[in-house]
């Protein structure tokens, strides 16, 4: 199977550099309704035979303009909502930016059992990612689209593609509607193809200016 996946389009809190994670979430700005629009294009490529979005309302408004597109149902479920900030929700200091990440490539090192302040542990954030991911494969879909968030994707694929670490997941940015592209199924598992347009093992050039679909903010690491 193919698995886009695909981080939403700019918000308020991304401008803003807040740890923004709790449901609904807020909606995107002006230029994330503009990436938004220009994801239909940009995936043009791809024939997508399921669509999915988190329960986060700035991934459905981005998922709309491809489910418009392709004719799908947008798929609603939790599991593949932002990693949940628990206690380090709303701030945006080093400190707690830190401690997040931190606690997330934990998760996808294998440390699986330390949990986020005041929320969720790796076990339960890589498990409810792994069963939508699952539900996906069991469509029969040749390529699914998962519409996500940047720390979830990011610490996802470091756990869970074979030919990439938490080193690499760690380095790289996922920007305001870029596209992470897998290939392989839950019970063979996955390789890491590209890279917000980048092949994995090319000489990389840096990191990219924006997403495919659009101008994306300097909005720090964490990638709600």
């Amino acid at each position: 199977m193919r698995l886009l996946l695909i981080r939403h389009g700019q918000t308020p809190s991304n401008l803003k550099h807040l740890l923004d994670t709790a449901v609904p979430g807020p909606a995107l700005t002006p230029l994330g309704q503009q990436q938004a629009a220009a994801l239909p294009e940009a995936l043009a490529a791809e024939e997508i035979g399921a669509l999915y979005a988190s329960t986060l309302i700035r991934t459905q408004l981005t998922a709309a303009p491809l489910a418009e597109r392709t004719g799908l149902e947008v798929r609603v479920r939790d599991g593949i909502r932002e990693l949940s900030a628990g206690d380090l929700e709303m701030r945006g200091d080093d400190q707690a930016i830190e401690t997040y990440l931190t606690t997330a490539f934990a998760w996808s090192a294998g440390d699986t059992t330390r949990r986020m302040p005041g929320g969720e542990n790796g076990v339960e954030a890589l498990g409810r990612f792994d069963a939508v991911v699952a539900e996906a494969a069991g469509t029969g879909a040749e390529t699914v689209a998962l519409v996500s968030h940047g720390a979830a994707i990011r610490t996802w694929v470091a756990a869970r593609a074979a030919n990439v670490d938490v080193a690499f997941a760690a380095a790289h940015e996922l920007r305001n509607t870029g596209v992470v592209i897998l290939s392989g199924a839950p019970d063979e598992g996955w390789r890491l193809l590209s890279w917000e347009g980048r092949s994995v093992g090319a000489e990389d050039s840096g990191p990219a200016d924006s997403g495919p679909a659009g101008a994306s903010v300097e909005d720090g690491l964490p990638d709600q």
